[in-house]
């Protein structure tokens, strides 16, 4: 690919990460497991804890490819194979996370393209606040995941042809 053309999704994955960062980071300061109880049921507080711990290691990932990110738009030059080890590193990190957290809290539907519905299934019913931020969350994060596939396929291929 061209400089410009990694420079500009470089820059695509920046304003993604922002919004997402913004968003979670809101979430997260401004919700605690008080609130999710009283939203949800007392019985399930040990999977919300959860929850929200996915979400903070997910803002975690987030952050460090908006830095990144941000980091590589900023150097003169621009450094192509730098900014596509990021962008790799940012599909595996932060997209992969949100399609299938650590924590196995919730799912990615692979039949959701055939039933219209959003593609993350939670194991256990969580509180609506979090359930919508999912939801909000998820077409930014199909998309990038999209944008992003060639550096997946793209690592593969070198890694093939190095043995």
């Amino acid at each position: 690919m061209s400089n410009s053309i990694v420079y500009s999704q470089t820059q695509h994955v920046e304003a993604f990460l922002q919004d997402v960062v913004v968003k979670v980071r809101d979430y997260l300061n401004e919700t605690n497991i008080k609130m999710l109880t009283e939203e949800g049921t007392e019985e399930h507080k040990a999977y919300y804890e959860g929850l929200l711990g996915s979400l903070r290691r997910m803002l975690v990932f987030c952050e460090e490819g908006l830095d990144a990110s941000r980091i590589l738009l900023k150097s003169n030059p621009f450094r192509k194979s730098a900014a596509e080890n990021t962008l790799y590193a940012i599909y595996h990190q932060c997209i992969a996370e949100f399609f299938a957290p650590k924590s196995d809290l919730w799912y990615e539907n692979s039949r959701s393209a055939y039933t219209g519905k959003n593609a993350i299934t939670f194991t256990t019913e969580p509180p609506a606040s979090l359930k919508q931020l999912i939801a909000s969350l998820e077409g930014q994060f199909q998309a990038m995941r999209e944008d992003l596939e060639y550096y997946e396929t793209d690592y593969r291929t070198k890694m093939m042809q190095s043995k």
